[in-house]
């Protein structure tokens, strides 16, 4: 499980989080939903040691990963698939995909067959370069390069932005596809509402740094949740 517990973090004077806690257990996904700019994308580069927080724990498996390197954060088994996917758009796709062995033992350098299974197109697409795939290609190549270093948990950074609703489906599918198979845990930090009802398993909604609801996805129709994620 990945514990996070009064957690502060700033950008020089400004605070982005204030005091968020939450969980996000083995085998199950959870969202975070808000409007833009109420530190979703803050949350996720803290959990991940993109920035550093001012106050709080951040725990996985019992471990504390406060002051932990990004690079030792992946060796302990947290894959990010950032906004925005930074793909290496010069590199091949075989080549993007490969990034991910660098925080694994040499004799598990591979790319599972899971990823091909997922995302076919891949696998037709190795020799190209990955700035000549398209925005969701792209996106797919990103979860892919996450899943070759055999993550624990995976985080997510609205993956469905500016993607084709063919593509969101595959998505859909392939993080449902890792939390019933591999018992991995979910986070995943989104602004489509109907993405998150159909897959989460728990929810939580930011508002100005901080959270102000948590309960299961069904909650998301309640009065109180639609108030903070309506414009």
């Amino acid at each position: 499980m990945l514990t996070v517990e009064n957690l502060n973090l700033h950008y020089g004077a400004a605070q982005a989080l204030r005091g968020v806690s939450l969980t996000a257990p083995m085998g199950k996904i959870t969202c975070v939903l808000g409007r833009n700019g109420v530190g979703k994308s803050s949350l996720l580069r803290a959990i991940t040691g993109q920035h550093p927080v001012s106050a709080g724990t951040i725990a996985f498996e019992g471990a504390v990963l406060n002051g932990m390197a990004p690079f030792n954060r992946a060796r302990h088994g947290i894959g990010y698939v950032p906004q925005g996917r930074e793909i290496f758009p010069l590199l091949s796709v075989k080549e993007n995909l490969e990034t991910g062995f660098a925080p694994l033992a040499r004799k598990d350098r591979s790319i599972p067959d899971d990823i091909f299974s997922l995302f076919p197109i891949l696998e037709t697409m190795l020799s190209r370069r990955g700035g000549d795939l398209s925005g969701g290609q792209q996106q797919q190549l990103a979860i892919g390069r996450a899943m070759v270093t055999r993550p624990k948990i995976l985080v997510l950074d609205e993956p469905t932005e500016g993607i084709q609703p063919s593509i969101i489906k595959d998505i859909g599918r392939a993080i449902r596809y890792l939390r019933d198979s591999t018992g991995m845990a979910i986070l995943l930090v989104e602004q489509y509402l109907d993405f998150c009802r159909e897959l989460a398993d728990h929810v939580y909604i930011m508002d100005r740094g901080e959270i102000v609801h948590e309960g299961g996805a069904e909650t998301l129709d309640t009065v109180e949740a639609r108030r903070h994620l309506t414009v």
